[in-house]
């Protein structure tokens, strides 16, 4: 078999990789994104003791009281995120798989130019760098504590929390109350 007779194969194989390119770039470019949820906690306690409960949570999760609006009861904490050696090593190396894969094709169906295909592997730390300097930033966590009324008299406490998902997921974890419910902010 020729060239000449693989040609749509070799086509077609192409932008099969070029699309997964495609998703590959959109997935470095998410590793960055925020991802602000919000979740509510109705609690049978005192608002006081609730508000005590949070804020020694995220003191323990190394976030710093950054505001205190008093009228709407809300505090907003704040605490540096780290960006994951993992994940940046691990996008690095996706990054050059995706590449080289690319490279192997482009250098099918142009073989003259085969070295300068393969020289683009050397970019992939690119996509490693650029997740280390966009993951690593201020987050911000919003606490508002609302005492309700009820019918039988008995202490209730509307909590909601706005923070990244992951730290919800903890939160969770770490304070299991039967009663969350999660929003999307």
């Amino acid at each position: 078999m020729t060239v000449a007779n693989n040609t749509p194969i070799l086509f077609s194989t192409f932008v099969l990789t070029l699309l997964l390119m495609v998703g590959l770039f959109f997935f470095i470019r998410a590793s960055v994104k925020e991802r602000t949820e919000q979740i509510k906690l109705m609690a049978e306690e005192s608002e006081a003791s609730l508000l005590e409960r949070l804020q020694a949570y995220f003191s323990g999760r190394a976030y710093q009281l950054a505001a205190v609006d008093a009228d709407r009861h809300r505090l907003v904490f704040q605490g540096l995120v780290r960006p994951s050696w993992f994940l940046a090593i691990f996008l690095t190396v996706l990054a050059a798989l995706g590449l080289l894969c690319l490279s192997l094709v482009l250098s099918l169906l142009y073989p003259s130019l085969t070295n300068w295909f393969f020289c683009a592997i050397a970019l992939s730390p690119a996509a490693g760098v650029f997740y280390w300097k966009g993951a690593k930033r201020l987050e911000r966590v919003y606490l508002e504590v609302k005492p309700l009324s009820t019918e039988e008299g008995a202490a209730k406490t509307l909590a909601i929390v706005t923070a990244h998902r992951d730290e919800l997921r903890q939160l969770q974890q770490a304070l299991p109350w039967d009663r969350w419910l999660v929003t999307d902010n």
